[in-house]
C-alpha cells in the first residue's frame, strides 16, 4: 500500500466523523458531502508523514472549508432571501440530494438548534460547534478562525449565549412554557382536538401575518374552539414543528430539515397558551431573538 492508498484509508476511516462535523457547521447535508470532498482533496496532495493525529488534521482542513462557505453564504444572503422569501438556506434545500437522509440528520441534530446556529456569525458558528459539539481546544480552533485563544473561547461563549437565550425566566418557568408547548404539539400531530382545547385558553386569540396564511383566510382567531379548529388544518406540517425560545418566552418554529419557515410566539399564563402570533414574514424572522430551549 502506498502512500496516498493508506491516507485514503485513513480520511475514510473518518468520514462519518467529518460529515458529521461538517453538517453542523453548514447545516446542509449537501454542503457538508460537498465540505468532506473539498477536504479529501487538499489533503490528498499534502505530505502527512509528520502528522500525529490525522483525524485532528482532517478536522481542521475540513472546518477552514466550512468557514469559507458560512462566509460565502452570508455575502450572499440578501439576494437568497429575495429569491425563495424565506430563510437565505433555502437555496441550499432545494439542491439536496438525498432530502429523506437529510431529515434524518436534522432530527439527530435538533431542528430548533439548527434553526438558532444559522443565526451565528460564520466565526462564532465554527468555534460553538468545534468546542461545545466536539470538544476541540480553543487553541485548534483559533488557527482554523484566524484569532488568539483568547478570542476564539469569546466567540464560542457568545454564540453559546445566542444558542441558550438570555430569558429572565427561572428554569422551572422554561420548563413548565415547554411542556404546555410540547402538549400542544403532540395534540396538533394525532389530531387530538380534546387534547388541544386542554393546553389553549378558552379566551386565547391567534393572529397571523399576512405571509402565514392564505388570502381567504382569517388572520385574527378568538376562542379555543375556533383556534383549534383552524390549527388542526396544519397537522401534516407539524411534525416539522418544534418547540423553541421567542424573544425570551416560549413558541414554537417550523424547520423542515432545519430551513426555517414559520415562528409561532406564544404567551402561556396557568399552564394554558392565551395567545398565538404566528410569524412568516421573512423580514419578521430575521429581527426574531430565537434560542434553543435547555435539555
Amino acid at each position: 500500500m502506498n502512500g496516498n492508498e493508506w491516507l485514503a484509508e485513513r480520511f475514510e476511516a473518518s468520514r462519518g466523523h467529518l460529515r458529521a462535523v461538517a453538517y453542523r457547521i453548514v447545516g446542509s447535508l449537501g454542503e457538508a458531502d460537498d465540505a468532506v470532498q473539498e477536504s479529501w482533496l487538499r489533503v490528498s496532495g499534502a505530505d502527512a508523514s509528520c502528522v500525529e493525529n490525522l483525524e485532528g488534521w482532517f478536522t481542521t482542513v475540513l472546518a477552514r472549508v466550512c468557514l469559507n462557505i458560512l462566509r460565502s453564504r452570508k455575502s450572499r444572503r440578501e439576494e437568497s432571501l429575495e429569491a425563495e422569501g424565506s430563510s437565505p438556506r433555502a437555496v441550499v434545500a432545494s439542491k439536496s440530494i438525498d432530502p429523506e437522509n437529510e431529515a434524518v440528520l436534522a432530527e439527530s441534530v435538533g431542528l430548533a438548534l439548527l434553526v438558532v446556529l444559522e443565526r451565528l456569525a460564520p466565526a462564532e458558528r465554527v468555534a460553538f460547534v468545534l468546542h461545545d459539539m466536539f470538544d476541540l481546544a480553543f487553541e485548534d480552533i483559533a488557527d482554523i478562525v484566524g484569532r488568539s485563544p483568547a478570542a476564539a473561547r469569546q466567540l464560542a461563549s457568545r454564540a453559546r449565549r445566542r444558542v441558550r437565550g438570555t430569558s429572565g425566566g427561572s428554569v422551572g418557568e422554561l420548563s413548565e412554557q415547554r411542556e404546555v408547548i410540547e402538549a400542544f404539539l403532540v395534540a396538533l400531530r394525532v389530531g387530538d382536538i380534546v387534547g388541544l382545547l386542554a393546553v389553549l385558553d378558552p379566551d386565547v386569540v391567534r393572529r397571523a401575518d399576512r405571509f402565514a396564511v392564505r388570502l381567504d383566510e382569517e388572520r385574527e382567531l378568538h376562542g379555543a374552539p375556533r383556534v383549534a379548529e383552524e390549527v388542526l388544518k396544519y397537522r401534516d406540517i407539524a411534525r416539522f414543528a418544534r418547540t423553541i425560545q421567542v424573544n425570551d418566552s416560549g413558541g414554537i418554529v417550523v424547520a423542515p430539515n432545519g430551513y426555517l419557515r414559520t415562528v409561532i410566539s406564544c404567551t402561556i399564563e396557568g399552564r394554558r397558551i392565551t395567545k398565538m402570533e404566528v410569524i412568516a414574514d421573512p423580514e419578521r424572522l430575521r429581527k426574531l431573538n430565537l434560542a434553543a430551549f435547555p435539555d
